[in-house]
């Protein structure tokens, strides 16, 4: 068993017992839940709206921050799925089945009751366009973002567990193994619990809607339990077979049939002024999306922000230990900038045009063709898609496609999030056993049963709102985790800051004159400090990391050759011996690796990798003139370099001929110590 005792136990306990209560007094709890979302909106709204608001921010700085080049994982990981499975997977467990029940139904209710102003006219459709973009934009993604980016680098970079606690070790420390780690993990499940029951809930009414259009299965709270029940199973299904053959190829059928309706509707609707719309609701929603960020209806009351903006808000916060952590399974190998890039623009680009398609097909038809939309969705919003499908040709082919897509969505979120609920409550392990997957996966269908029960679409709001409001503090604490975590990345890999590694200095000189050989400024403050290099380690000891995999060609030049291997056997190897050995004194094996023109010193605690550092030889042929028009060129003597190497992908570069053992031990105490910090 892979089980992580209090955060199974105390996450299953109180899910059973509010399964318990809904399933005996629905009425009871609909009350209750009703009584929540008022008081949470109108006490801690301005929180939402400002944390999110942070949340977009911290995510833009990060894409743009000197952190970009780090890799979520070791510097020579690569991306184990290409980028068309990694869009499709990040597509499908982000945003998918709210796509489907709100792409045609949101846009049409801001048309038809705007948040100010008269509804039904054009500034209305531009309005109503540009508040469902803010909806569901780049706030969304920056949400998913902060929690997926942080799970990745701490899991994968410092191997950490991958679970939410593990985001907050840089101001935890070890306690993030004792009870607050436990605690901070149960909230995760809860929010990714609620916040998957709640999309699971919007499908079933959605797929219910369909089937009773095609005249399969009429629509009912008792017809909408029973899919609950069969669509489940499919997910569990899904789930057992694991991220490979099941989730990764469901979100690959997702996105190949969603963009099939995409198309058909397109082609089949008014192309042009769907093309022309994008653009200018693009445009509208990059000049409003700071006031709309920033706006609480302080002054109008909050009504309108608690069925809508709210909503969103919690039930992206909600979900976002779900897919935070589904993304960052996924996302191993790829840069800091990279995953920005791709999870904040790829999938909020095709959400604005899956929604422009959509969206302004049924205002089209509204403002220009046969008026009725309006109607059809404030009678029944989860049918709204297949009225628009009516009006199209290919209807019953079409509905069936849609029912289809919704139901492949439903199983690739429920399985996702099964998937993830699963590795938070087995302590991190990414390969969890089958029945904890089988157990979430039924418990998800039994929630989001429940909340249909108690309330239907109101509920299911609720219960998003509510469980977002905790984490969106832990949140708050986990983009501060991460600051702390980078700072240690940037030290490392900046050595010519404050405290510059001793392997060698060159002070600066005027152009084309000879440099001038200074004391490194690393040997002067080991200096000052007094003592020997023997105590300096012994205030040390801790932390990971392998050298670089590079194999460069021995030089033609034999002196050369002979001058590097001669450097690494009679300074570089000898040294590393001396650290070895007084490393045996404090509980750590050193290995020594090496090359014709490379010695490796990698540090093992209890048998596995804790620090490797790595010095390699280098020869550069001069050159006295850099442009063959100014004279002919004559090669000089050789300019030998040494070059540190350390995992995060720091190096640096200095003289050979200012190396003795003393400088290459004081310089990898240097690098110990600052790799060390945080």
């Amino acid at each position: 068993m892979k089980l992580n005792a209090p955060v199974f136990l105390v996450s299953a306990v109180l899910i059973a017992i509010f399964v318990a209560i809904g399933a005996i007094l629905p009425d009871r709890l609909a009350a209750i839940l009703t009584l929540l979302q008022d008081g949470i909106v109108a006490r801690f709204g301005w929180f939402y709206i400002l944390s999110v608001a942070f949340f977009l921010g911290f995510v833009l700085w990060l894409l743009i921050s000197p952190y970009g080049h780090v890799r979520l994982g070791k510097d020579d990981d690569e991306p184990e799925y290409n980028r068309l499975s990694w869009f499709s997977m990040l597509f499908s467990a982000g945003m998918g089945i709210g796509l489907l029940f709100f792409s045609v139904a949101e846009p049409i209710l801001h048309f038809s009751d705007p948040r100010h102003g008269d509804g039904g006219g054009i500034d209305a459709a531009t309005r109503a366009m540009t508040t469902t973009f803010f909806h569901w934009g780049l706030h969304a993604w920056a949400i998913y973002i902060v929690v997926g980016l942080s799970l990745a680098y701490f899991a994968y970079r410092h191997d950490l567990p991958l679970t939410i606690r593990s985001a907050l070790y840089p101001l935890l420390g070890e306690r993030i193994h004792g009870p607050i780690g436990h605690a901070v993990d149960v909230m995760a499940v809860f929010g990714t619990l609620f916040g998957v029951a709640t999309s699971l809930g919007l499908g079933v009414m959605q797929v219910n809607a369909g089937l009773d259009y095609l005249g399969v299965l009429p629509n009912s709270t008792h017809n909408q339990l029973f899919l609950i029940g069969g669509i489940t199973l499919a997910a569990t299904a899904s789930v057992v077979s694991g991220v490979d053959a099941g989730i990764r190829r469901l979100s690959e059928l997702n996105l190949l049939l969603g963009l099939v309706l995409l198309l058909f509707v397109f082609l089949e609707g008014p192309s042009s002024f769907l093309l022309a719309s994008l653009v200018e609701n693009v445009g509208q929603y990059a000049s409003n999306v700071v006031p709309l960020t920033f706006r609480t209806d302080a002054f109008v009351g909050t009504e309108w922000q608690k069925s809508w903006t709210m909503f969103y808000w919690g039930w992206w916060i909600s979900w976002s230990p779900f897919v935070g952590m589904f993304i960052a399974r996924v996302s191993r190998g790829r840069t800091i900038r990279e995953f920005v890039l791709g999870v904040l623009f790829v999938p909020t680009l095709l959400t604005f045009l899956w929604m422009v398609v959509f969206g302004n097909t049924a205002i089209y038809m509204e403002l220009f063709g046969e008026p009725g939309m309006v109607a059809a969705v404030r009678e029944s919003v989860p049918t709204a898609l297949f009225k628009l499908l009516d009006r199209l040709p290919a209807t019953t082919l079409m509905a069936g496609l849609a029912t289809l897509v919704i139901t492949t969505f439903f199983i690739t979120s429920s399985d996702s999030g099964s998937l993830v609920i699963d590795i938070l409550t087995s302590g991190g392990e990414p390969d969890p056993p089958v029945w904890q997957r089988i157990f979430w996966a039924l418990t998800e269908g039994a929630v989001a049963a429940v909340l249909l029960l108690s309330g239907g679409l109101l509920a299911l709001q609720t219960a998003a709102l509510a469980t977002a409001l905790p984490f969106c503090a832990i949140m708050l604490l986990i983009c501060w985790s991460l600051v702390i975590g980078l700072r240690g990345e940037r030290t490392t890999r900046d050595p010519l800051a404050e405290s510059t590694p001793a392997l060698g200095w060159a002070a600066a000189t005027p152009f084309g004159a000879p440099a001038q050989e200074t004391t490194p400024p690393s040997v002067l403050r080991a200096t000052e400090r007094g003592g020997s290099w023997r105590d300096r380690l012994r205030q040390l000891l801790q932390t990971p990391a392998p050298p670089p995999r590079t194999r460069p060609t021995p030089p033609r030049n034999e002196y050369a050759r002979s001058r590097i291997t001669t450097f690494i056997a009679e300074t570089v190897i000898p040294a590393f011996e001396e650290i070895r050995e007084e490393l045996a004194r404090h509980g750590r094996e050193g290995r020594i690796d090496r090359r014709w023109n490379q010695a490796s010193l990698i540090v093992l605690r209890s048998g596995r990798e804790e620090f490797s550092y790595a010095i390699r030889g280098h020869a550069h042929q001069q050159i006295h003139f850099a442009f063959p028009e100014q004279g002919p060129s004559r090669e000089q003597e050789p300019v030998f370099r040494a070059e540190a190497l350390l995992r995060s992908g720091q190096r640096w570069e200095r003289s050979l001929d200012q190396f003795d053992r003393e400088a290459v031990i004081r310089d990898f105490l240097d690098a110990y110590a600052k790799w060390m910090g945080w």
